[in-house]
């Protein structure tokens, strides 16, 4: 069987992550089935539409590199489809239904419907449609349907429940009269959600839908209308939500949530894939790693898990900085330089300021603020830590010995810093100044703190003179003579 899913978004703002991981379970599972990928704007609520936003989208997948298959849109005729663009045929399906007798017009006004809700609520009911306008004779319901405003509601069962299979949650039931009749078609003549997914579902030849968990208690409402219009439903599976920490719905009041977010931040496209993957999937083996290809490979719905997945920024970090460190020179100082374009380094070393930091880096915003010691030290040391090894006594030989050393350079890189330090060692191996207490005290002196880049880079970067001035500097605030 030919596989064909569909990524559905909806262009009211920014990707959320939650979005984003829908679309790659998508992507995934059609490439693993060498299937159809379709991207499908769903623009039909025009109350909520954001300009703009189905561009972004748009730019946002292709960043990810999840390239969908089909659509008639955009200059390269690779495009997605819109929603808002197939108005006539929501039209002409809408009358098929009314002719069947499965929708009706519905004229409550607002103020009713509004009304009717505050009564349930105070009754302690749900609320819901009271399918006031079903049983209007149709010959009057046509008649009233060319001058007053109106909505097409669905007619549904009342009685009995509704039973499917989900791929992820197995058998489900869910009691008919739980929903209200859906609005398929608004006042303004557009398609709600329900309406046109299932149309273009339909004549798309979707054969699995893969989507949110949220969608769940809707789906009955879909397959009655797969039911009354004699078509074949497809198989539906429905994701986990991902959760904060504290295991609530992860929404944009309690950290980052939008995909172009963690971009500008510098999180690799790569390493957001991968992480996102794993949340509510598994391999079914110890594996943490995974290029494209690979969870093409890997990835089963079989797989996928009931419970929500817990969005986990600390392993993030930690997974984008492995990829970080991953990363081939060329393609690590490209992208490096697109965060430190504001910054005054040294044109021709700039290279080696961006390269001391690679292997320390969880993101790459985190750069500016990193690279800050390249063009001074920190103002004041206070971990009582370093204040101990600073205040060693043999920090009296070390320093003046460094300085002595550099001054006899004729030429000065990474090299000659390291071979400095190993002269250094040799010199002082009877006073046990090595290991923690060789290079932790230049590392100080250099930086004004306990960690950061690679030593040797960071010394051929600012030079002998530069490295000499920061020890004296060091000496004077410790009172150690010249």
């Amino acid at each position: 069987m030919s596989v064909t899913v569909r990524f559905a978004p909806s262009p009211t703002g920014y990707l959320h992550v939650g979005g984003l991981r829908t679309a790659l379970y998508n992507y995934l599972f059609a490439r693993r089935n060498q299937g159809t990928f379709i991207l499908r704007i769903e623009d039909t609520d025009r109350s909520r539409y954001v300009e703009g936003a189905a561009e972004a989208l748009i730019s946002t997948l292709r960043s990810m590199g999840l390239d969908y298959d089909e659509g008639p849109g955009s200059d390269d005729g690779r495009g997605p489809y819109f929603q808002s663009e197939r108005l006539p045929l929501y039209r002409e399906q809408i009358q098929v239904l009314m002719g069947r007798g499965e929708a009706y017009p519905c004229f409550c006004s607002p103020q009713r419907l509004e009304t009717l809700r505050e009564t349930q609520l105070a009754e302690g009911k749900a609320p819901g449609y009271d399918g006031h306008c079903r049983q209007i004779p149709r010959e009057e319901a046509k008649q009233r349907m060319a001058s007053e405003n109106h909505v097409v509601r669905l007619k549904l069962p009342r009685e009995g429940e509704c039973r499917f299979h989900d791929e992820i949650r197995g058998d489900v039931s869910i009691a008919w009269d739980s929903i209200d009749d859906q609005v398929l078609i608004k006042s303004d003549g557009y398609p709600t959600y329900h309406f046109a997914n299932v149309v273009d579902d339909h004549f798309m030849e979707v054969t699995h839908v893969i989507r949110g968990e949220e969608w769940l208690p809707s789906l009955p409402k879909h397959l009655r209308l797969y039911e009354v219009f004699g078509w074949k439903a497809p198989v539906f599976a429905h994701l986990p939500l991902l959760l904060n920490a504290d295991r609530s719905k992860l929404s944009k009041r309690q950290g980052d949530v939008a995909v172009e977010d963690y971009l500008e931040k510098g999180y690799l496209p790569q390493a957001l894939n991968n992480f996102l993957a794993l949340l509510g999937w598994n391999p079914g083996d110890e594996r943490e790693f995974f290029n494209l290809d690979e969870l093409i490979e890997a990835f089963d719905l079989k797989r996928v898990n009931k419970s929500g997945a817990v969005f986990d920024r600390t392993k993030l970090d930690w997974m984008n900085s492995r990829y970080i460190q991953n990363m081939d020179e060329d393609s690590y100082l490209k992208t490096a330089r697109r965060f430190v374009s504001d910054i005054a380094l040294k044109e021709d070393k700039a290279h080696l300021a961006l390269l001391a930091l690679k292997n320390g880096l969880q993101t790459f915003s985190d750069l500016p603020e990193q690279l800050r010691v390249f063009l001074q030290p920190a103002a004041e040391i206070t971990e009582t830590e370093a204040l101990e090894i600073l205040n060693d006594p043999r920090m009296k030989l070390l320093f003046p010995a460094y300085i002595g050393e550099a001054e006899q350079q004729t030429q000065w890189d990474a090299e000659v810093f390291k071979a400095v330090m190993k002269s250094l060692q040799k010199r002082f191996k009877n006073e046990g100044i090595k290991g923690k207490f060789l290079w932790m005290p230049l590392r100080l002196a250099l930086t004004g703190q306990m960690h950061g880049p690679e030593l040797p880079l960071l010394a051929e970067y600012l030079g002998p003179e530069e490295n000499i001035l920061r020890v004296r500097t060091a000496m004077e605030k410790l009172q150690i003579e010249p």
